[in-house]
């Protein structure tokens, strides 16, 4: 079951902003002021020390959270990458760097992987010209991602987004206004600074 409670509860738990919340909004603010303190009435005194287990728990958690998926979706994925000759680390972060709202989020369109999550689920969003409402859609090489129609452009956080100079797009990705392109395969770069993929993959082997 997908969480719905509080993101910011969530980011404090783990320690770590987790890109639950837009940037520069009043709610990120708060997060990161308090982003030290753990939540609930006692805060820091009462934490003790982490086990080697409980800090694998800690990553897998946080991955899940950053993505926003379910902890079945996160084991199928394992379960898919331990099938495939490789890294599985590398083909965990494949698959979810690649499902349809991730690459919404990582071209921009959005301000959190939540926001670009409900424009797919709400049939704002188009892969090679066809609409796909699904999040979890993966998507390949060459393929092109772009609005439904030009109303979604003018979506106020879409709008704002679109406007947004400052934005850095991943290598893997290609955006030229508002259609973006798959030019290239993920690689852990960008997770690695967030998760440490291979407490997750030794969680699931356990």
């Amino acid at each position: 079951m997908r969480y719905t409670g509080s993101r910011n509860r969530i980011a404090r738990r783990q320690g770590a902003d987790l890109g639950l919340k837009t940037v520069g909004t009043k709610s990120h603010a708060r997060l990161l002021r308090k982003l030290n303190v753990p939540p609930g009435q006692h805060g820091n005194r009462l934490r003790k020390k982490i086990s080697e287990h409980g800090f694998q728990l800690k990553e897998k958690q946080k991955l899940r959270f950053i993505f926003g998926v379910t902890e079945n979706q996160l084991k199928r994925y394992f379960l898919m990458g331990i099938k495939k000759t490789g890294n599985t680390a590398f083909f965990l972060s494949l698959f979810l760097e690649k499902r349809l709202d991730n690459v919404v989020y990582r071209l921009g369109f959005a301000p959190t992987r939540a926001s670009s999550r409900q424009l797919v689920s709400h049939h704002h969003i188009k892969v090679n010209g066809k609409v796909v409402s699904y999040p979890s859609y993966q998507t390949k090489l060459g393929d092109v991602i772009s609005f439904e129609n030009d109303k979604t452009t003018k979506i106020p956080y879409v709008e704002k987004q679109l406007e947004n100079k400052d934005l850095i797009i991943p290598n893997w990705l290609e955006k030229k206004a508002a259609v973006g392109k798959i030019i290239g395969e993920p690689t852990t770069e960008d997770i690695d600074k967030q998760v440490n993929l291979r407490s997750v993959i030794e969680f699931y082997s356990r």
